[in-house]
Formats: structure tokens, C-alpha cells, sequence
């Protein structure tokens, strides 16, 4: 739901909904002040906004990444208060890069009860032009890629057409792994000489270190690109 300004605005069992948990565990966490608290509308029911959403995905993710609440906790404390819901999912899409690929089988109800909406059957192509999910053997069920299926989901209201989602993708995936080549190729160099225990130890400090650098690197030269763009498309 939203607003008439347009932002979104969720109850309580909306918000546990779009977020696959139940609305105890939405209330849980915000007595534990990992998540803020609503705002207060009409006949006193509290109202969740994207910060809500992207929050508590970022709650999930590092839960399921093993990490302890008072780890959660601490992780949390470190983060600006004023971040975005765009920044806290760049927090997520770090977090989520350490694990292995994950994918699920689910119906289509409990896809769209994800989803937070009815999906369709366009929604559902692009969904799998974008390599979120596939249709599983079994009827009516799909095999989905859980780590990409809230950024997929975001992508089905953005204003692109197919064909372009799909280019920027296969750029994305061609540039990524010639640097994903090249810094395997530097790394291989530093270790060659190293035990095999070392050889583990430094991926696994590295992985979330390349990511975040590259992540970081990207926005940073996407924004200077569009701001460019914008300043030459008003000259002319």
C-alpha cells in the first residue's frame, strides 16, 4: 500500500507479509530496537515505510548468515541512522554476496506472498528473463534464486523495458567476471607459495572486502556517468 504522497505504507501484518516473517518476529525485533518504530496514523495503527523493509531484509540476511541478535545488534549500531532504504540494500546485497548461491522451491502463492503482490504473467516472464526463477518439474511451483529475488521483484517496477533489464544484465555479468578474472589472477600470484589453509583463510577475508570495494566503486562511477548525462542532456 501507499500513500497518496506515493510512499509506501504498510500495517504491521502487511509489513511481516513482504517480508516472508511472521508479525511476532516484526514485533520482537522492534523490541529490540533493530527496528525503529512506526509512525502513528489514524485510530492509533502504526504505519512501516521502505526503511521498515529494507531493514528488516537486512535482518533476515544476516540471520541467515548465522550471525547471533547481539551480533545483529552490534552490526546495526554501526550503521548511520539516516541510511536509505537504497543504501541499507547495498548493505544487504554485501551481506547476502558471502554465502553460497541459495535457491528454493516455492508455489506461486508463497512467491507472490513474498512479493507482497499478485504477480503477472509478464511479471513472472521477466522475473525469469532476469535468471530469479525457473519453472520447477512440479506444477505451479518454481525454482527460485532467493538471493536475487528482492532486487528481481524491485526491477518489475522500474521503468525499463525487457530488452533493456536484459542488456544491462549481460554487461553487468561480462564486466564482473573479466574483473572477478583478473583479481583472481593477482590474488593466485600473492598465494601461489602459500599452505592451502592460508589459501581458504584469505578468500573468505577477501570475498567481502572485493565486493564491498566494488560495489562502492560502481555506485560511485554510475553517479558520476548519470550526473554527466543529466548536465550535457540540459546544456543541450
Amino acid at each position: 500500500m501507499t500513500t497518496d504522497a506515493g510512499e509506501m505504507s504498510l500495517t504491521v501484518d502487511e509489513l511481516a507479509a513482504r517480508a516472508g516473517v511472521t508479525v511476532r518476529t516484526v514485533r520482537f525485533y522492534g523490541s529490540k530496537g533493530l527496528l525503529p518504530p512506526p509512525e502513528i496514523g489514524p485510530r492509533r495503527v502504526g504505519r512501516y515505510g521502505a526503511g521498515h523493509v529494507a531493514r528488516l531484509a537486512l535482518i533476515e540476511e544476516l540471520q541467515r548468515q548465522g550471525m547471533t541478535l547481539a551480533a545483529i545488534e552490534r552490526y546495526l549500531r554501526q550503521l548511520p541512522s539516516d541510511l536509505s532504504p537504497h543504501d541499507l540494500a547495498i548493505h544487504r546485497a554485501v551481506v547476502a554476496s558471502w554465502a553460497p548461491d541459495a535457491v528454493e522451491t516455492l508455489s506461486l502463492a508463497e512467491l507472490e506472498r513474498r512479493a507482497g503482490r499478485a504477480l503477472s504473467e509478464r511479471d513472472m516472464e521477466r522475473l525469469g528473463a532476469m535468471g530469479v526463477l525457473v519453472a520447477d518439474g512440479e506444477a505451479g511451483a518454481f525454482r527460485v534464486d532467493s538471493g536475487l529475488l528482492r532486487l528481481g521483484l524491485e526491477l518489475l517496477d522500474v521503468p525499463l523495458s525487457q530488452e533493456a533489464i536484459l542488456a544491462a544484465r549481460k554487461v553487468l555479468l561480462e564486466h564482473s567476471r573479466a574483473a572477478a578474472h583478473e583479481l583472481a589472477r593477482l590474488f593466485r600470484g600473492e598465494v601461489a607459495e602459500r599452505d592451502n589453509r592460508d589459501v581458504r583463510d584469505l578468500s573468505a577475508h577477501m570475498h567481502p572486502l572485493v565486493v564491498q570495494a566494488l560495489l562502492t566503486t560502481f555506485q560511485r562511477s554510475l553517479r558520476e556517468e548519470l550526473s554527466e548525462w543529466i548536465r550535457g542532456s540540459g546544456a543541450g
